[in-house]
């Protein structure tokens, strides 16, 4: 249940959209199978089999999108290609041209395209409307752009914005190492990166290995900056805080674990437990790291 990545956008707070309207626009966009001809299709599945495209547990939602692509290898199109140009040129006594190449591989991709290979993967949302926020399970931002366009082509107007704080992750996360000292409620980690500015961006990573204060702040003296910060959240959450304000790596501590009962509850009854436990500690997890950052900074001040 627990997402491992959040790209994250503002809603209005609180959003007064509702979990049925939500769906109501979501239904057209519904995912469906591709067909023979069609190389990919993305359209909104349920998040708990046999439920709702909008699938929600007190004021939380949770939404998935369902992307299908076929598997068509350019290898295996050439290959086929090249053969048949074979046949061509025994036929027609020369060379296929160039025109006469293309349309024979469009005609191949044609033809394989029934018998290829299909892949499924699911990307999903969490909608926190009262505390106004859109997090989505993508590791980039440009992963993301999927489950944001059907959003916008769902909801016209869809009035998301960019999360905007006052403190540039950059900026926070290099003067927490030079300090040695992580902000309220957090600890640092065993993982890091630091990056030089110019142009030829020297990087020095740590990867589960201890920060020695002095090695750091050496690197930072020099010109470095903190472009990734591995951090614990209140002894219960632990992720990868990036420059660009994305969070990476989200793993729930045992304390977090051992919380929930799962002996006594069916399926549907955990995922919904599980649900807001999830979405319950990552919206505390967001306010104190926003906080962090100096604060939210509204359109109004970034203008």
């Amino acid at each position: 249940m627990w997402f491992k990545n959040l790209q994250l956008y503002r809603l209005p707070a609180p959003w007064s959209m509702t979990a049925a309207k939500l769906e109501e626009a979501l239904v057209p966009q519904a995912f469906t199978p591709c067909t023979s001809v069609e190389l990919q299709r993305q359209g909104w599945s349920a998040p708990r089999p046999n439920g709702s495209l909008v699938h929600a547990v007190g004021c939380q939602w949770l939404l998935q999108l369902a992307t299908e692509k076929k598997l068509l290898p350019s290898s295996v199109v050439n290959q086929v290609t090249k053969v048949k140009a074979a046949e061509l040129e025994e036929q027609q006594g020369f060379k296929p041209g160039r025109k006469q190449m293309k349309e024979l591989k469009e005609q191949v991709a044609d033809e394989l395209l029934p018998r290829a290979f299909s892949i499924q993967s699911m990307t999903r949302v969490w909608i926190d409307p009262a505390n106004g926020w859109l997090a989505i399970d993508a590791p980039s931002p440009s992963r993301a752009e999927d489950v944001i366009r059907l959003l916008i082509k769902a909801i016209n107007p869809f009035p998301m914005d960019t999360l905007r704080v006052t403190i540039s992750p950059v900026v926070a996360m290099t003067d927490w190492l030079l300090a040695d000292e992580a902000p309220s409620g957090f600890t640092v980690d065993q993982d890091t990166e630091l990056r030089a500015k110019g142009e030829g961006k020297a990087t020095v990573r740590y990867v589960r290995h201890a920060l020695e204060a002095e090695d750091v702040r050496r690197h930072i003296e020099v010109g470095k900056q903190c472009t990734r910060l591995a951090l614990t959240w209140s002894d219960k959450v632990s992720f990868v805080l990036t420059e660009s304000l994305g969070i990476k790596r989200i793993a729930p501590l045992d304390v977090l674990k051992e919380s929930t009962d799962v002996t006594t509850k069916g399926d549907e009854e955990r995922f919904d437990a599980d649900m807001m436990l999830m979405t319950s500690e990552l919206a505390r997890l967001l306010n104190d790291l926003v906080a962090a950052l100096g604060g939210e900074l509204k359109q109004a001040q970034a203008t």
